[in-house]
């Protein structure tokens, strides 16, 4: 693989904010979102074809169904049913959680054991504390868990389940609340607080050992974290605004990243998806129940 990552060519196609990687084990594929270039990508693990499809709206994830077809989206108008139909997507609004803020857009997502959606929020122009926590129920309920996020990012789930963390871009501070039955997320604390010169927190996922991996936005790499907060490694790549991460395949040993071309013209690979070699295995993804 050299150099630890490689590029998944995509001609000159460069994602202006890409966001929200999600596995599907029963397609063995991987989607993502181009948040700002309003658009949807797949690429499917066993031919290497990328496919990408336009949306109406602001999209910043999907995440597979359990017990149905199509995905979840996270849009700015709110929590959609997504389906695909050749070129076409179809888009089924669910709800809007926060109906009293139309300038703010869901921005990353992650399903539970449960298969309860927690998702962030956050304001378009990023620059006020107007975000929040929500949790989308199977019977399609939605409760607002926390707000005054500045950007809402990377929910992720500890292997063992006791443990959400959950991140403010804006202020460089990753938060862990504790899990109880019920979907109950209480006790909130800062769990991890970048350095200035690492950049800032943005997605993140769970390897099989606990360990969290993050995406460093403004620090041009991904970082694994100890289960304990320590920053034990980092993988460098070629673009600076990197922006999520997950496992995916088979056995769960391939990792993709995002990245961002916005703002970065000079950067000839920003907005790029690659492939990294993290040298450990992930968790196979939650799934929506509803």
């Amino acid at each position: 693989m050299g150099a630890h990552y490689r590029v998944i060519e995509r001609g000159a196609v460069r994602d202006r904010l890409g966001e929200g990687l999600f596995w599907s084990a029963r397609e063995n594929a991987v989607y993502w979102t181009d948040i700002l270039g309003q658009a949807l990508n797949r690429l499917a693990l066993d031919s290497g074809e990328v496919r990408r499809w336009d949306v109406p709206e602001m999209i910043g994830w999907v995440i597979g169904r359990r017990d149905a077809p199509g995905l979840i989206a996270g849009l700015q108008s709110g929590f959609a049913e997504l389906e695909i139909h050749g070129d076409r997507v179809e888009i089924r609004p669910i709800a809007d959680p926060e109906p009293d803020l139309p300038d703010n857009r869901l921005n990353d997502a992650k399903a539970d054991r449960d298969g309860r959606i927690w998702a962030g929020s956050m304001p378009v122009s990023a620059d006020r504390p107007t975000g929040g926590l929500h949790c989308l129920e199977p019977d399609r309920s939605v409760r607002r868990i926390d707000e005054g996020y500045i950007v809402a990012n990377g929910p992720a789930f500890c292997p063992e389940g006791r443990w959400l963390y959950h991140t403010d871009t804006g202020l460089g501070i990753v938060y862990r609340f504790r899990l109880g039955e019920g979907g109950t997320a209480t006790d909130r604390e800062p769990f991890i607080r970048f350095d200035r010169e690492w950049g800032k927190p943005d997605g993140m996922t769970v390897d099989a050992e606990g360990g969290l991996w993050i995406a460093h936005w403004g620090g041009a790499c991904v970082s694994r974290f100890t289960p304990d907060g320590v920053r034990e490694r980092a993988i460098t790549l070629p673009a600076t605004q990197i922006t999520n991460v997950c496992f995916a395949g088979p056995d769960l040993d391939r990792m993709f990243v995002t990245s961002a071309a916005d703002g970065r013209a000079f950067e000839p690979l920003a907005g790029a998806l690659f492939e990294v070699d993290a040298g450990v295995r992930g968790l196979a993804p939650n799934l929506y129940a509803g």
